[in-house]
């Protein structure tokens, strides 16, 4: 979870990753694996790092959604 805080701090200084995390996190769970999905597909083609992977994936997860939710607010 401590990637997770740092994601939120970097999005709390950068509204366009704020935005992005918001619409993300704000989707239903099947509606955000598939979102999550692109986006992984996206940057394994760019070669990203593990860390970034592993950060992609933990959006997957409900209670990881919701504290981005909290932290950041919600969409809109």
């Amino acid at each position: 979870m401590e990637h997770i805080e740092a994601v939120i701090q970097v999005a709390q200084r950068d509204p366009s990753i704020a935005r992005v995390l918001r619409e993300i996190c704000a989707l239903d769970g099947a509606a955000r694996s598939s979102a999550l999905d692109l986006v992984a597909a996206h940057l394994r083609t760019h070669a990203a790092a593990t860390d970034i992977l592993a950060c992609v994936a933990a959006l997957r997860q409900d209670e990881v959604a919701r504290r981005i939710v909290d932290a950041l607010g919600p969409p809109g």
